[in-house]
C-alpha cells in the first residue's frame, strides 16, 4: 500500500513540475479577435450572412466531388475482371467511360474547367 502511495506521489509531483515548466515556458500571445474568432469556410461569422456566393466555385466544388465518385465506380471494376465475364465487363466497362469522356467534353465545351474566371 505504500509503494502505491508513493508511486502516486511520485507521479503527481512530476506532473505539476511538468505543467510548471510548460506555464513558464510557454509563449504569451496577445488576444486577436481574428485569431479567437472561429474559421468556417473563409467568411466571417460577424458579417451579414446573406453574401454574394461565388457560382463558379460552387461548381468546382461540385465537379470534384463526381470526380471522386467515378473514381469509387471504377476501382471495384478492376477487381470484378476475374469474376465476370470478358465480354459483358469490356461493354459495360466502355460505356461508362464513353459516358465520362461525353461529360468531361461537355464541361470543356461550356467552359466550367476554365480556373481563370
Amino acid at each position: 500500500m505504500i509503494m502505491v502511495l508513493m508511486f502516486l506521489i511520485v507521479v503527481s509531483i512530476i506532473n505539476l513540475v511538468i505543467t510548471l515548466l510548460i506555464v513558464m515556458i510557454n509563449k504569451k500571445q496577445i488576444s486577436d479577435s481574428q485569431k479567437s474568432s472561429p474559421f468556417e469556410c473563409g467568411f466571417n461569422p460577424m458579417t451579414f450572412k446573406r453574401l454574394p456566393f461565388s457560382i463558379h466555385f460552387f461548381l468546382i466544388a461540385v465537379i470534384f466531388l463526381i470526380f471522386d465518385i467515378e473514381i469509387i465506380i471504377i476501382l471495384p471494376m478492376i477487381l470484378t475482371l476475374k469474376s465476370s465475364q470478358m465480354t459483358a465487363w469490356l461493354l459495360t466497362s466502355t460505356i461508362f467511360i464513353f459516358i465520362l469522356i461525353l461529360g468531361l467534353y461537355h464541361e470543356w465545351i461550356n467552359g466550367m474547367l476554365n480556373w481563370t474566371k
